[in-house]
Order: structure tokens, then sequence, then C-alpha cells
């Protein structure tokens, strides 16, 4: 059967304002400039970016920035039809300071969990490949308890799912009460994407591959995607085992907000093309290449042949 819709992206769609100075910290950054945010957005941009038809199902304010982010959205060929605007709270936004490392950031959180099942009705599920969300969005009600109902309808209907464990404290403080929404969402497969700070923040410690993919298997993920930055990719998977890539070495690096749904978007991509695992790594590790010496989204000229061409 032939369905339109590559990925549906569902979750946090949020204004990025990124701090102008390179590794400065919050308190010392004096401009920031606006960028349209949030993983599954990031996601879903890449996504149309690289050709594939991406829906993004999220909410923002009836505000400056809702108008900012639904022209953006358009700008970049994601259907919006899926986008609810609040009538009470503004526009989510989240300061981020601009760091070759891991950024620091403060979250100012409101319209963006206001996503409803009206928003995911069967008919665009039925019409989808991919289903990926957030740790972030599945942090808070109304969107956490609509995500995973649909999640589970998702399945029933053949999708496969994803998720990124962007776990953090700072969103969501109740650590015991996010491994257990995180189970759930495991029981349905989906495809698992993750990296060695959100393990480092879920876990509260230091814990190794060896724990990580056996923990996540056990909660019935069959593929685990760990990134580890500049050590590059560890993919554990329930047929093929561990298979590792080392990391792109770089120059430069420009900005990192973002690289790893840069990274993510590339895999699901090579995933919907059916390729294997080792190709699907090397395709996700050019797109997040690019983007670190990218500011802000990628760039406009990206040549899907090239960036395919092992």
């Amino acid at each position: 059967m032939n369905k339109s819709i590559d990925i549906l992206s569902i979750g946090e769609v949020l204004i990025d304002f990124i701090g102008h100075e390179v590794n400065t910290s919050i308190n010392r950054t004096k401009d920031y400039h606006r960028f349209l945010g949030g993983s599954p957005t990031n996601v879903a941009v890449n996504a149309s970016r690289l050709g594939l038809n991406s829906v993004l199902v999220a909410s923002c304010g009836q505000d400056g920035l809702g108008d900012y982010i639904i022209r953006k959205l358009k700008a970049n060929k994601v259907n919006t039809a899926q986008i609810g605007k609040s009538d009470t709270l503004p526009t989510s936004v989240i300061f981020v300071s601009k760091s070759t490392e891991t950024p620091d950031f403060i979250p100012y959180r409101q319209a963006d969990c206001e996503i409803y099942e009206e928003q995911l009705p069967d008919a665009v599920l039925a019409e989808a490949k991919i289903f990926h969300t957030t740790c972030f969005a599945l942090s808070k009600n109304p969107a956490r308890t609509t995500i995973l109902n649909r999640a589970k309808r998702a399945k029933e209907l053949g999708l496969q799912l994803s998720i990124d464990i962007n776990f953090s404290e700072r969103i969501w403080p109740n650590r015991e009460e996010a491994k257990q929404v995180i189970k759930e969402y495991l029981s349905y497969d989906p495809l698992v994407k993750l990296s060695e700070d959100d393990c480092y923040r879920l876990f509260a410690e230091v814990k190794s591959e060896e724990f990580i993919f056996d923990y996540f298997h056990a909660l019935g993920a069959n593929t685990i995607c760990l990134t580890k930055g500049k050590n590059g990719v560890v993919v554990s998977d329930v047929k093929e085992g561990l298979l590792f890539q080392k990391a792109i070495p770089l120059e430069e690096i420009k900005d990192t907000t973002g690289a790893g749904d840069a990274f993510w978007t590339g895999f699901l991509y090579a995933q919907l093309h059916e390729y294997d695992l080792n190709t699907s790594i090397s395709i996700a590790q050019k797109l997040a290449a690019i983007k670190l010496q990218n500011v802000g989204r990628l760039p406009d000229n990206l040549e899907i042949s090239k960036l395919i061409s092992l």
C-alpha cells in the first residue's frame, strides 16, 4: 500500500534563542538569534529537506512566535495541518548557549504540551510509515497521554515507531515517572536513539554500554542507537548484534544544537529506503557532520545523492 506520509513527527515545537557568542555561558551571552526549534520539529524539517513527506503534530501559541513557526515550517515544505494553536498559552521558547560541546539551556514551556488526540486521527496514522516522538514530548500532559494512546494505535496499524530519548531532568524532574513512560512506549518496539549525555541524565550516573543496551532491549526495543559524540556511534540490534562506526573527523564545529536530530533524520531516511544498519549509520553520520558545520538549520543546497553515496 502506498502511504502518503513518510514521517509523523510528534512533540515539541518551539523557538530556540541561540546565543551568538561561542562557548559563552548564558549569564554572559548578550545576543541571541532566533531559530525554529524542538527535536521533532527539527526531524520534520530535515526530513522534508531530504525529499520525504513529513507531518509535524505539535502546538504553539496564538502569537507572533506561533505565526513565525507556521511560516518557517511552510517555507520548509512541512505539512502543518496537524499543528494546534493554544488560545490560552504562548509559544514555548528555550534559550540556548552556543557550544561546541553539550549546550546549556533554559526552557520556558507553555503551549508545546497541548497536543490532543484529535490532532492524530486514525486517518492520518493510516497514511504514515514512521511515528516519531521524544522524551521531551512525553514529559508533560496532555501530550504524554495523547502520544502513548496514539502510539499504541500506530503499532496496531503497522507503523514503525521511533523515539529520541532526549531526557533532561530540567524538562522532566521525576526520573522514575520518566522511566515508566519510556517503558510503555518501548513496549511497541520503536527504533531508539539516545546519546551518552541522555543516559547520564536518565540514570543520574555513568552506565556501561552493556547496561544501556540490556536495559532498553529488555523494555522491548530491538534496535538501539547510542551516539557518543567524537567517539562515534554504536548500534545494538537484536538480530545483528553490535555495530560500531567512528565519528567523521571535523576540523571545525560551528554549532552542536540539532546535530542529534540531523543524525536521526538520516537514520530514519535510510531505514525508510531499506538500507542495512551500517549504511543507515553512515548516512546518519554524514547528515550530522553537515549540521555540526552550520549554525541553525541544515544548508539549502543538500544533495541527497552525495549524502548516500558511500
